[in-house]
């Protein structure tokens, strides 16, 4: 009999894992995904009305699971379910909302390293949502920002979330009217928004900027123009499947002219090219995948044992299914 699980809450992650942590995680999946000791699940999606059910999943090592969780107006609870590779016994169950900022920012920490100038000082965020503050937080484990400028339609939450990256972060941190401002300077560029519309263009991007393009994840949305992509010298995108399927930036540029300009941001690390001073505008898109929060998945759990950290869950009894009602004995 395999050991009992663990139920992980939100509160344990954040206690067990720190960006930095996450991040060398990631790429170390990245690198093992390159070698063929990883595998994906092509996300899936489902659009009722204004909400969406998602599903994400891969193999990671010894491990399997899968991560769902449903977007609505009211809120999102996701999950994330892991088993054993080897004989499907429960691992663990982590409460994921936490690990999902990880991940999600995390990510985009792994490609602006390999991807954007070594020397980038200016960050621009469009988008002050709760993935945002991570996104800001991983850019800071991964370059010298010394200056972030935040782009919200609405001027309060523009100007809240500057003063929270002050407070929390440490940066200096301005907020700006329109999103030109605030890409004006930036050489990294971070969207993190639910646009239906674009509203980046190439023309504000500045010379040599690297943009994480990471909040439209559904065909519906839609965050920068398709001029950005001629002046692209770098596509990396962190699961080819699920950009393929859900993407409408991607689809609406690569899906008649094929996707040889695209690149697994796996391959790009297993590669070693990092950017070079002729690269132009870099773009990251990344859609969610299951390789992600397997790495960090695993990596929680491993640090919860160590520290006794999870609440037991005992394994599930198999029990045979009662297929009707017994029947009731002849009388004597």
């Amino acid at each position: 009999m395999s050991a009992d699980a663990i139920w992980i809450t939100e509160a344990e992650v954040v206690q067990l894992m720190d960006l930095k942590e996450a991040i060398a995680a990631l790429e170390a999946a990245l690198r093992d995904e390159a070698q063929g000791e990883a595998q994906n699940m092509t996300k899936t999606l489902l659009q009722y009305g204004k909400n969406n059910l998602h599903a994400i999943g891969g193999k990671l090592r010894q491990w399997v699971g899968t991560k769902t969780w449903t977007h609505t107006q009211g809120g999102t609870c996701p999950l994330l379910l892991l088993w054993s590779a080897e004989d499907g016994s429960l691992v663990a169950v982590i409460e994921a909302f936490a690990l999902g900022n990880l991940r999600t920012g995390g990510i985009s920490g792994v490609a602006a390293d390999w991807m954007a100038r070594k020397d980038a000082r200016v960050m621009a965020i469009a988008g002050t949502g709760k993935q945002a503050l991570a996104q800001v937080g991983t850019m800071l484990a991964v370059r010298p920002i010394e200056r972030l400028q935040v782009y919200s339609p609405r001027a309060e939450a523009r100007e809240e979330f500057a003063k929270k990256a002050r407070e929390e972060l440490g940066v200096p941190a301005a907020a700006c009217a329109s999103a030109a401002e605030a890409l004006k300077g930036a050489q990294i560029v971070t969207l993190v928004t639910r646009a239906s519309q674009p509203f980046v263009s190439a023309t504000m991007l500045e010379r040599g900027a690297h943009l994480n393009a990471v909040g439209a994840i559904a065909p519906d949305r839609e965050e920068f123009a398709q001029d950005v992509f001629d002046r692209a010298t770098r596509v990396a995108v962190d699961n080819l499947p699920g950009v393929q399927q859900l993407s409408r930036e991607f689809m609406t540029r690569y899906a008649s002219r094929g996707w040889s300009e695209v690149a697994p941001l796996s391959k790009l690390i297993a590669s070693g090219r990092k950017r070079s001073d002729a690269d132009d505008v870099s773009i990251f898109k990344a859609m969610g995948m299951g390789i992600s929060d397997l790495a960090l998945g695993a990596e929680v759990v491993r640090r919860a044992r160590e520290r006794g950290v999870g609440r037991t869950l005992p394994q599930p009894k198999k029990v045979k299914p009662r297929l009707t009602e017994p029947r009731a004995k002849n009388p004597v």
